[in-house]
Order: C-alpha cells, then structure tokens, then sequence
C-alpha cells in the first residue's frame, strides 16, 4: 500500500473531513447542498484527483471518483454520504465515503499491477442528500440513480429554508451534467446507529435486510384566533391536534410489544407561530418502523384509525398528505456471504444482522448486488454530536471494505452466484 493509503493517512483524512462544519460540541451541521457541504464535496473531489480517481458530478450533485481498470466493464461503487443532520454526529455517512475512497483508491492500484485480474471498475461514491433533512425526502441521490424517482423532480423540490434543489446545488458549484457510472455491485460501509454489535463484543456487523418503514406527512388544520379573546370552548386549535397526533404515534408503538415497532415525530412547523394567535396549522413529519411487512402494514392501519378518532372529535382536522411506504426487503446472500467470509479471513468477529435506519444501500440493493457492513457505535448513540466510534473500529471496517471490494472487482459475487 502506498503511504498516502495508510492507516495513519485514513485517520489524518477522517480528522480533516470532520473538520468541515464542525461544532463546538465535537459534531458536524453539514445539511445538503448548504455552504459547509460544498466545502466537504471540494475536499473530496480534491482526493479523488490527488490519488487518480477521476471525478464526476451527475445532475443531482452524486459525486462519483473513478477508475477503469477493466475496459468497458461497469463500476463496484462504494461509499455514503457527507451530508449530516443538523448539530449531528461527524461518523454518520462521512465515514462511509472516506472508506469507500480508500477501498476504491487501494483497489485500483492493485489490479493495475494485475493485468486481467480485474473484471470490473471501481468508483467512490457520494451521494446526494441522504439524510433528508433540509430537503425530503431522505436517500434523494441514490434513489434518481436506480430510477425510483426523477432528476428534475429532485431538483424542483424546495426545502425548509425556501430554496429549491437546483438553486441550492448550483449555488455550491454541484449540480453536474456528467453521466452516471453504470453499477455491477454496490458496497457501503456505516456506522451501526445502535448498540447491538457494542453489547456483543463484535467487529463488524454484515447486513441481512432493511426494516420497512412508513413516512408520513401530516398537517392539522384547525382555525386562527386570538389566545386572550377566544373561549375554550370555542378554539380549534391546531397544536392541541397536532400534540394529539404525537401521543398517536407512540400509542402505536406501544401496543406492539417492547422495540417491536418505532415510532416518531421529528418535525413541527407551527403557522402562524405567534405567542397571541391560537395556530391555525401544524404540518409535521412522523414514522412508523418494524422488522417486517405485516406488522408495520398493522401499525399503520392502528395509525389511520388513532387519525380518524381525532377528526371524529371535531375541534381539527388532520389530512394525512403522504404516506411512503418502504418495504423489508433482504440484502442479495451473495454479498452477506461473501462479507462474512471476508470478516472471517481478516480474523474479525462478526454477526449477521438487519438495519433499522435506511441508508442509500436500501436503494441500492434493488438495482445491483449489494453489500452493507457496520462498524460499532459507542453506547449506540447517533444523530447526535456525541456519536462516536473508536480508531480501532473504524480501521477494522475499512480492512474489511477494502478487501470486500477488492474480491467484487475480481468477479467473486459472479463466482458465488453461479456456485
């Protein structure tokens, strides 16, 4: 391995790249497509020049580095994305895009010195908007790149802060016009976002399916009037409703069993937000997630019914304005067998397990063979400044991508899909 691939040089790169749009509180405020997210994709396309990676942009602003190193082959893509949560965690995603640029920097240099070895490309990827939290939905880039949506219906979409998709990329110099690398495979690499693989003493966790989730869209319509001049008994207040709509959610969860179905609301905008006016309006953005289909099909239809009872109880109404569903759908066993037995080579523990969270490997795994690996969180803890995984964990995951990779280039999902 050349210094500049060492593992020193991974943890000097991921100090670097955490220092964009860091916080006080050791995190990082690096919503899509805002300034400190064009300075984090400036440093990336920088390295993809700076180790041979050649750079693409495609219209949605997923950066690609890529390396032909099987004439006309199409690409094992690997990455994340270096979007963030507002005041969120500095693993979340960045982790997976240094990783897969390594993995994907390594690679190449090594079948270079392989003549035929290599069956496929390989490129980093990162991409658009993961985490959904300026602009919803969440996992936007990914889900233009395997079909389940549009370019131009993502750039015309307007965030929180008023300003479209388009105009937001634009702004930061990302909205590109190059063609997207074609996929063979896909590998990610993330953070679990939960304890399981800490409370196990485990190394690496391969990803055996996503759990299916229902996004909602709600908003609470009730009346606009004065807090010191309307009767009680007169008011349709909005916010009341939409507290209403909140104990729903966790009443759902609740009639489960103990983590068999999650529930949240993480979002309120509250119109017309004034200390006098009773509101007028609450739009809010809910969840409901479980292991499998039906149990997540039966907390929804208890959802629509808690959202019925609310109406029926005449001071607001609540519309329900959207409700996506994302399915549980298994990761390819290819790809889980072929992580395992790499964790197995590289003397790593391991386990097999699903993914609560989404990732874009959710979108992935629908279009090409897809390999999804964790590394532990500290105390579980995400979404949150105080996210953390140690040195050890990170470099343990990044072995373990690079040498995953490295058998998908050489052709061993194909070997192991025909065995």
């Amino acid at each position: 391995m050349t210094r500049e691939l060492t593992d020193a040089a991974f943890l000097a790169d991921f100090a670097e790249l955490s220092a964009i749009g860091a916080t006080a509180a050791g995190g990082v405020h690096r919503e899509a497509a805002t300034a400190a997210d064009g300075h984090a994709r400036e440093w990336l396309r920088a390295w993809f020049v700076e180790h041979g990676l050649h750079p693409r942009v495609d219209a949605v602003g997923n950066m690609y580095g890529c390396v032909e190193v099987a004439a006309g082959a199409p690409y094992v893509l690997l990455g994340s994305h270096l979007d963030s949560q507002p005041t969120s965690g500095r693993f979340d995603g960045a982790y997976g895009v240094l990783a897969g640029a390594y993995a994907a920097a390594t690679v190449a240099a090594e079948v270079a010195d392989r003549p035929g070895a290599a069956r496929h490309n390989v490129a980093a990827v990162n991409w658009f908007n993961e985490e959904g939290s300026r602009f919803s939905p969440s996992l936007m880039g990914s889900a233009v790149y395997v079909g389940k949506t549009t370019a131009d219906a993502v750039l015309d979409t307007v965030g929180k802060d008023g300003v479209s998709v388009r105009d937001a990329l634009s702004r930061i110099g990302f909205q590109g016009d190059d063609v997207a690398p074609p996929a063979n495979s896909y590998a990610e690499i993330h953070i679990e976002q939960g304890r399981t693989l800490e409370d196990e003493g485990l190394d690496i966790g391969v990803v055996t399916s996503n759990w299916a989730a229902y996004k909602y869209v709600v908003t609470v319509h009730g009346e606009q009037s004065h807090t010191g001049a309307t009767h009680m008994r007169y008011r349709r207040d909005a916010l009341v409703g939409a507290s209403q709509v909140v104990l729903a959610v966790r009443a759902v969860a609740d009639e489960f069993g103990l983590d068999t179905v999650l529930g949240s609301v993480g979002r309120f905008t509250v119109e017309p937000n004034s200390p006098v006016v009773v509101p007028a309006r609450v739009r809010l953005a809910a969840d409901l997630r479980a292991l499998d289909g039906e149990t997540v099909e039966a907390a929804h239809l208890s959802f629509l019914n808690k959202i019925a009872d609310i109406t029926g109880a005449g001071e607001v109404t609540v519309e329900i304005e959207s409700a996506a569903l994302r399915p549980s759908t298994r990761y390819q066993d290819s790809g889980i067998a072929l992580a395992g037995t790499v964790a197995d080579d590289l003397g790593l523990r391991w386990r097999a397990m699903p993914t609560m969270a989404g990732h874009d490997s959710v979108n992935l795994k629908e279009l090409v063979p897809t390999v999804m690996l964790f590394i532990p969180s500290i105390d579980g803890v995400s979404h949150n400044e105080r996210e953390f995984s140690t040195d050890a964990q990170m470099l343990a995951g990044l072995h373990t991508l690079t040498e995953t990779a490295r058998r998908m280039v050489t052709g061993a999902l194909e070997t192991a899909h025909v065995s």
